[in-house]
């Protein structure tokens, strides 16, 4: 018990070691933002305060956040400053929730401000920046808060259940899993949204509205379709969403406005599909998968095994 005990102290502290260096490089960092940009361009008002607010969010109160732990690892004060630092990790959620606006208003603020511009350009040659832009600072609270998940389970792991300090660790642990979700989350939409816009962009026309809310993107790929009377396999682009499969074909490569785009040729709703491997269940080569709506029934052909169970598993997802 006491070599264990030894153990786990040994561990914690080179944990805490740890956190508090990274700690005081983190500081730093935001540092340069809050003392070269923000503080200076509240003063000149080179930007409006709404655009200066939405750029930068709750970035401040981070840094004073981070200030406050910094001293409390400093005296060696784990739990308290842990537990105390968790009830301002809301702000880490918020920094997220506003980091894609802060980078449209930032782009456009240097496109039309020309003062701004300026600015900035000076600012990151001065010698504490190494190079550095504003654009490298700016997502640094995200990846601290990606750290902080770890050196916060490390240290519990490392803790005895029996300690003063166990209970206040936990409670860190939480805060820190539960605001680590809260961004997952917001990231996972951002990217969904991007790739729904994507697949619309691709297609000819606005017909089939890709856009709608509540959709998620899963995947897509090119399979071939097998015809019900005796004509050739037609091979054909499928994106495949949570709630509908849409299978396409390229335009033509002359065309002068569609080139690189695909023409929708039908949209499958997924509410009421039946998904079977035809064959594919060997490792032969490939697969066949039949999809049966209401109305329809739609073969899909793959020579690639790996694929084909793939897709199997996407579409019996999506369907379930």
């Amino acid at each position: 018990v006491e070599e264990q005990r030894a153990r786990w102290e040994r561990k914690r502290s080179r944990t805490a070691k740890e956190l508090l260096e990274t700690e005081h490089q983190y500081l730093e960092q935001l540092d340069l933002v809050v003392t070269f940009f923000v503080t200076i361009l509240k003063a000149k008002g080179t930007l409006k305060p709404a655009a200066l607010e939405t750029v930068f969010g709750p970035l401040e109160s981070i840094y004073s956040a981070s200030h406050v732990l910094s001293l409390h690892l400093e005296k060696g004060n784990l739990g308290p400053g842990l537990e105390n630092f968790g009830q301002n990790l809301e702000l880490y959620g918020h920094y997220a929730e506003n980091l894609e606006q802060a980078n449209k208003t930032l782009k456009e603020q240097l496109r039309k401000n020309k003062s701004f511009r300026r600015f900035k350009k000076l600012q990151e040659t001065r010698p504490q920046f190494q190079g550095r832009k504003l654009e490298d600072l700016l997502p640094l609270p995200l990846q601290r808060l990606h750290q902080y998940k770890h050196f916060f389970r490390d240290l519990l792991e490392n803790t005895s259940p029996d300690s003063a300090e166990y209970q206040k660790l936990a409670n860190a642990v939480k805060s820190v899993s539960e605001v680590s979700w809260w961004v997952q989350d917001i990231i996972r939409k951002r990217e969904n949204s991007l790739q729904l816009l994507r697949v619309q962009k691709l297609l000819k026309g606005q017909k089939t509205k890709v856009l709608t809310p509540g959709r998620c993107f899963i995947r897509e790929g090119w399979l071939l379709v097998v015809p019900s009377k005796g004509e050739e396999l037609k091979r054909r682009m499928f994106f495949l969403f949570s709630d509908i499969l849409i299978a396409t074909k390229p335009c033509h490569p002359l065309h002068p406005l569609n080139s690189n785009k695909l023409a929708c040729q039908a949209v499958y709703p997924l509410h009421q599909c039946a998904v079977d491997k035809v064959f594919g269940h060997t490792q032969s080569q490939g697969g066949l998968l039949s999809l049966s709506f209401p109305h329809k029934t739609l073969l899909l052909m793959s020579s690639d095994q790996e694929d084909i169970n793939d897709w199997y598993e996407s579409l019996t997802a999506a369907v379930r």
